[in-house]
């Protein structure tokens, strides 16, 4: 089954980016030659095992594989004006999906089974999409980087444990992020923002058992709830404490997120003018940063 939408030829990552992301990304630029460091140094090593991993455990999907999963990637890639990655799918009960590009070279999706059998075919594109998204950001160096530091932050010296932990502070703060950036991204291909919210959905709550029974408006009432404990410094603390350690903001805020750009004459404009500068030049609008 197809949900190709309107093709933006000529999309670039600034076109779409969350502003939060904007800033995020500025922060970690100034940390001078991280990203080389990451690249030279992490990138072959980590390339090579992930890729030899896949291969061995996970299945590849193509044309003759698992076509109609190939088809929602090769779609996805099309509106999003992005070369397509391998996708593979691998079984576990958690569901997930993630993305691995370091060097250039081969990137690559992974997709749970578990998922798939959570979400419906127009869902599951949201989900591919939303990786896709890490790949048109480029975000691959970073992501490596925020997963071996959450592996490792525990197991080092004192001395550099702190200076790991002060660095894994900072990369999951882009991290969450640049998941509102991916999520945009998502919504930009499947151009539903329903869609995208409904993934949010039934990641936060659902089962393959309780899909059908689950009210998106009413989920969409949390965020609501949620914001009203910021009214006071305390409420505010307790959040910031609750979220420091997440890579991915609180699911009910990103739904809602996607809600409101969905609703904006950015989004609008992607759509219906395709893709312009006006992305490039966003301001740091709103002030909110609560996962």
């Amino acid at each position: 089954m197809s949900f190709l939408k309107t093709p933006l030829i000529g999309l670039r990552a600034d076109h779409f980016r969350h502003p939060l992301d904007f800033r995020a990304t500025a922060n970690l630029k100034q940390l001078p030659g991280l990203d080389v460091v990451i690249r030279n140094l992490l990138g072959p090593i980590a390339e090579q095992f992930f890729y030899l991993e896949n291969i061995a455990s996970s299945v590849l999907v193509g044309e003759q594989q698992l076509p109609d999963l190939h088809k929602l990637l090769i779609d996805a890639c099309q509106v999003l004006d992005l070369e397509p990655p391998q996708l593979y799918i691998r079984q576990h009960p958690v569901p997930n999906a993630y993305t691995f590009a370091m060097r250039g070279k081969q990137p690559f999706i992974v997709v749970h089974t578990s998922l798939l059998e959570l979400l419906t075919q127009e869902e599951i594109q949201a989900v591919i999409a939303h990786e896709l998204g890490h790949l048109k950001c480029e975000h691959g160096v970073y992501l490596t980087l925020a997963n071996i530091l959450v592996l490792a932050a525990g197991q080092l010296p004192t001395l550099g444990g702190a200076i790991a932990q002060t660095l894994q502070a900072q990369i999951l703060e882009w991290v969450r992020c640049a998941e509102f950036t991916c999520d945009r991204a998502a919504l930009l291909a499947i151009q539903n923002p329903k869609v995208v919210s409904s993934v949010l959905m039934k990641l936060a709550g659902g089962s393959p058992t309780l899909s059908g029974q689950l009210n998106l408006e009413a989920f969409l009432t949390q965020a609501r709830a949620y914001d009203d404990i910021s009214n006071d410094q305390l409420g505010e603390m307790l959040k910031q404490a609750m979220t420091a350690q997440l890579t991915h903001p609180v699911p009910v805020l990103r739904a809602r997120e996607i809600d409101r750009w969905a609703s904006s004459q950015e989004y609008q404009s992607l759509l219906q003018e395709r893709p312009t500068q006006q992305g490039k030049d966003a301001k740091i609008a709103g002030g909110w940063r609560n996962w």
